[in-house]
């Protein structure tokens, strides 16, 4: 898989079965798979919800990243915006790591959403504390950390805000 990294041309689109192969082979070090999940299991976790959204970061056409934007009771666990919702599962596949990818798909947040769920005016995510190299992204990305924590799975998480 040959990038452009000089002017990659990075966009988000909704998953599709198209994506499934190339989504299956995503890699990620174990180190962050503490924090994130593979994409594939994401998508095939039945209690995914159906009116949530699977979101493929694509450069060049090619599927380099992946999140989840998530509603229902999930959404109470960070916000009680009724009109919120949780970004989950977000990483890019190692190859493409440290190319800017991930703060290139995250400054289209805002206008994905507006187009893919118009109704929605704040995204909310946790974030593991121990992840310092995703906190200072989303915060490079326009999220802010109102100082609340939420006690995850994995330990205690920031929950940053995003108000579209």
């Amino acid at each position: 898989m040959e990038l452009n990294t000089s002017n990659p041309t990075v966009k988000l689109v909704e998953y599709t079965d198209a994506h499934t192969s190339q989504l299956s082979n995503f890699y990620l070090p174990q180190v962050q798979l503490e924090f994130t999940s593979l994409p594939i299991d994401k998508i095939n976790n039945p209690s995914f919800s159906n009116s949530s959204i699977h979101v493929v970061i694509m450069s060049n056409n090619e599927p380099v990243g992946y999140f989840a934007l998530e509603d229902g009771e999930k959404v109470l666990k960070y916000s009680d915006n009724p009109k919120a919702m949780v970004l989950t599962s977000f990483s890019i596949n190692a190859e493409f790591q440290g190319k800017g990818l991930a703060k290139l798909g995250l400054k289209l947040l805002p206008t994905f959403v507006n187009e893919v769920s118009p109704d929605t005016n704040e995204i909310v995510l946790g974030v593991n504390k121990r992840n310092t190299a995703a906190i200072n992204l989303y915060l490079k990305s326009g999220f802010a950390d109102e100082k609340q924590i939420y006690e995850g799975p994995k330990g205690p998480q920031h929950v940053l805000h995003l108000v579209l």
